[in-house]
């Protein structure tokens, strides 16, 4: 659909990629409650709070399938989905600190980048400049996802200890691309910030 000028018209806000998307944030509370309920006994609510963490995150990508496939990205998408990620994957991890699975310098790191990020999305939202994921924030938040996956399932109650270290090298990966991905974040701000005083 085209406006009177020949241009495409925009998306409408409340589409459904928006949709899924904020169905996604609703969710964490009931993800948050379930891990910490469990208590870190591996039980039934352990289990099921991991598998609502996996269809959460993977809805990321079903909703980023549909806005680009359907022409349905909007402004709004672009800034409540990094959004939505950054409250499961923050979250998890200070659930997980206080169950005393994740060290919480781990999870402050991660957790301090994330908000960081998200407050310079609004910032730059209200200079009317919407600030999309990059290539390396998706990156980082693949890595997250599988890591706080293997986390979240209690395998080593099940296969063994050794997959205590297998959580705990996903989790460095994914430390690791979070602080890239924070830097190469920097690195933007301040770019736009030498735009505008030369400007």
């Amino acid at each position: 659909m085209t406006s009177s000028a020949g241009t495409p018209a925009r998306s409408a806000n409340w589409n459904l990629p928006n949709a899924i998307t904020v169905v996604r944030i609703l969710l964490a509370p009931v993800f948050f409650w379930l891990l910490l309920v469990d208590g870190g006994d591996g039980g039934t609510l352990r289990w099921v709070a991991t598998a609502l963490f996996v269809v959460a995150i993977s809805t990321d990508w079903v909703d980023g399938y549909i806005a680009r496939s359907r022409g349905l990205v909007t402004d709004l998408g672009k800034l409540l989905d990094p959004i939505a990620d950054k409250l499961l994957t923050s979250g998890a991890l200070i659930c997980l600190s206080i169950l005393g699975e994740v060290p919480w310098w781990v999870t402050g790191l991660i957790v301090l980048r994330e908000v960081g990020i998200t407050v310079w999305r609004f910032v730059e939202l209200r200079r009317g400049n919407v600030v999309p994921a990059s290539s390396g924030g998706k990156l980082k938040t693949v890595a997250q996802s599988v890591a706080i996956s293997f986390a979240l399932a209690p395998f080593p109650m099940l296969l063994g200890e050794w997959m205590a270290w297998v959580n705990a090298v996903l989790i460095g990966i994914a430390l690791a691309l979070t602080v890239w991905s924070g830097l190469l974040y920097v690195r933007d701000a301040v770019r736009l910030g030498r735009e505008r005083h030369a400007a």
